[in-house]
């Protein structure tokens, strides 16, 4: 195995194409973390470390810690990238729900190529307004004169702070485009995935300062490595899992030829929402304990709902179930599936075409949903079972949306190299030249 992966690291390179495509993807992600050493024009990078001690513990700093999770960015940093592409994954997700509820943008995105345009520009326009309400409602809270990070606040500095935060993430959005054109994988996820391994060295480095003081015990080490391991083999399993549903072609006489009449498979993934349903769920459990320090009070709700209680971790996995259920009801019509297939000629073998078809993919996407809410819900609520063991912060990578995101950015990554590598004749990544496979 060791020696298939060696043997596949030398064939990229022995390929041009590929490996221009490799080179730019690296410069891209360099200089997009470049642009976390720029600081925004008048901010004190003194006091920054200062500021962020002060708010890790609060219910702001967990909306501003979520933000940079999902967007690659980092708020609490102050600079031109603080904003990350949280925008523009906002402005898509929208875009994407509406086309399914709002009839004349659904008949737009199937018009094509020019369809899929008209959305892309939609949604880039729509970044732009959400870049200013997000960038002006950060400015405003950091900046405040209590935190002491900006001695000369004005409006023209808070309208220029604003226009830096906007114009850094329809950069970044430039960047990840560039990657889609010229480079490898998909630009947007893998800065999303740079931006959480480079806050790796940070949560290893405060991992050693604590074994250094003894603070932690061996055990929670040896915890930490085995739950690491089996977390990453459990997110690459249900990522790669599929539901196979068998459909047949039905046969159709042309002249004196026979068409159709193949026998193929309908893929359902298991995991079919990726990490979306924990981004809504993380984000709405953040909002108790954000109301009760606007409104300047420690209430019974915010105090039941504390990070890691029994009542935060029940509500946030039926969050979970929820948006899973209705994530993939968003995404995966029955009844317009059944009708293609009866459309096209198709049906799965044993079921009639029509309403009989469209019950019984109902009932395989139910319990397919149920099976990838159930995993989304582990995995999101497995690093807070753990820190009440070890109390290392480092276990928050090992679940949740940070490891879905780096396992599902890795996996999409190597499969797009592998095919470069097959199409040239060369051995793939798991050697046998079969690829990397979904698993029923």
């Amino acid at each position: 195995m060791l020696q298939n992966f060696v043997d596949s690291l030398q064939n990229m390179m022995r390929i041009p194409e590929l490996r221009k495509k490799i080179g730019f993807t690296l410069l891209m992600l360099v200089i997009y973390r470049l642009g976390f050493f720029i600081p925004i024009p008048g901010v004190d990078t003194s006091k920054i470390d200062e500021l962020v001690q002060k708010l890790t513990t609060t219910p702001l700093g967990s909306l501003f810690k979520l933000a940079d999770l999902v967007s690659g960015g980092g708020i609490l940093d102050f600079t031109v990238f603080s904003l990350g592409i949280m925008p523009y994954i906002s402005a898509a997700i929208i875009f994407q729900l509406l086309t399914k509820v709002i009839p004349k943008l659904e008949a737009i995105s199937k018009e094509g190529a020019a369809g899929r345009l008209r959305i892309e520009q939609y949604t880039k326009y729509s970044t732009i307004l959400i870049c200013v309400i997000q960038g002006t409602f950060v400015v405003q809270q950091l900046s405040q004169p209590a935190l002491g990070l900006v001695p000369g606040r004005t409006v023209a500095w808070i309208a220029l702070a604003v226009l830096t935060l906007t114009a850094g993430a329809m950069f970044l959005i430039w960047l990840g485009k560039q990657i889609d054109d010229h480079g490898i994988g998909n630009g947007i996820s893998l800065i999303i995935m740079s931006g959480i391994i480079a806050r790796l060295p940070h949560n290893l480095t405060e991992l050693f300062e604590l074994v250094g003081r003894n603070q932690i015990h061996y055990m929670a080490i040896v915890l930490l490595i085995v739950g690491f391991v089996f977390t990453v083999m459990g997110v690459v399993f249900i990522q790669q899992g599929q539901r196979r549903i068998p459909v047949q072609q039905a046969k159709q006489m042309r002249g004196r030829r026979v068409y159709g009449g193949q026998h193929h498979f309908m893929p359902l993934r298991v995991n079919m929402a990726g990490v979306i349903p924990i981004i809504f769920a993380s984000s709405l459990m953040i909002f108790p304990g954000l109301i009760g320090r606007i409104l300047g009070q420690d209430s019974e709700l915010t105090r039941l709902l504390q990070t890691g209680g029994f009542l935060y971790v029940v509500f946030y996995i039926a969050l979970t179930f929820f948006f899973c259920f209705f994530w993939n009801s968003l995404i995966f019509n029955p009844v317009e599936m059944a009708k293609n297939m009866k459309e096209y000629g198709s049906s799965i073998p044993g079921i009639r075409p029509g309403k009989k078809t469209a019950a019984y993919l109902e009932k395989i996407i139910i319990r397919v949903t149920l099976a990838g809410a159930g995993f989304l819900a582990f995995i999101a609520v497995f690093p807070m079972v753990l820190y009440q063991v070890a109390r290392v912060g480092f276990v928050f990578f090992l679940g949740g949306t940070s490891l879905l995101i780096v396992v599902g950015v890795a996996l999409d990554v190597v499969q797009k190299v592998e095919s470069h590598l097959l199409m040239r004749h060369y051995q793939g990544f798991m050697g046998g030249g079969g690829g990397i496979r979904g698993r029923r």
